[in-house]
């Protein structure tokens, strides 16, 4: 890992949407995150999403924070571990929280044993392990061209509730309406972001 000074540096890079910033962090830390979200995950039952997606989320939960300012005591190497272990370990919360509901595909759901008994190719064939820099690079600039088509801040608050892993009706609790509300805007966003195209 680089000198204080450097992860210093970096953060204020990133606090102004430097994305070389995002990767320099990314390329120091993810690691320890999937370390640490394994951790907070340990014995949960993991179908939709795995310690890799949580590092990813957090990580781009911290880029999104940081940028928007919501982050004012992020300034060096120790406050910028102890925002990641905050926001992974409740990242891996809300995911345990999700895959433990029973309700949650009604048992019908197949994992990876169970494709790897059919027919079908494992998902171990089809993906990578790790996402490279480059690729979380780019989704961070898709994601926030993206994000910008979105003009009205309660169309914002869904997309990123909803990437976030939020369900509807959690959504819209804490938007204060109701579940339907959340799932109009929902279509609004859809079709915006349909419209809207590859850049």
């Amino acid at each position: 890992m680089s000198s204080d000074g450097s992860v210093t540096n970096w953060i204020n890079q990133l606090k102004a949407g430097d994305p070389e910033a995002a990767r320099r962090l990314w390329d120091g830390y993810f690691r320890r995150l999937v370390g640490l979200a394994r951790g907070k995950l340990e014995g949960s039952p993991r179908r939709a999403a795995d310690e890799e997606d949580v590092a990813l989320s957090a990580f781009g939960s911290l880029c999104r924070g940081a940028e928007g300012g919501r982050f004012p005591h992020l300034l060096d190497r120790d406050s910028l571990w102890q925002l990641l272990v905050a926001i992974t370990a409740h990242k891996a919360h809300d995911l345990r929280r999700r895959e433990e509901r029973k309700k949650r595909g009604g048992g019908r759901v197949l994992d990876e044993a169970a494709l790897a008994d059919s027919d079908e190719v494992g998902l171990e064939q089809v993906l990578g392990r790790d996402p490279t820099p480059e690729f979380a690079a780019q989704l961070a600039e898709e994601f926030d061209r993206l994000l910008a088509t979105l003009d009205d801040p309660t169309l914002r608050a869904v997309a990123l509730a909803k990437l976030d892993g939020f369900g509807n009706e959690e959504i819209a609790a804490r938007l204060g309406c109701a579940p339907r509300t959340v799932e109009r805007k929902l279509q609004v966003i859809r079709s915006l972001w349909s419209a809207e195209g590859p850049p």
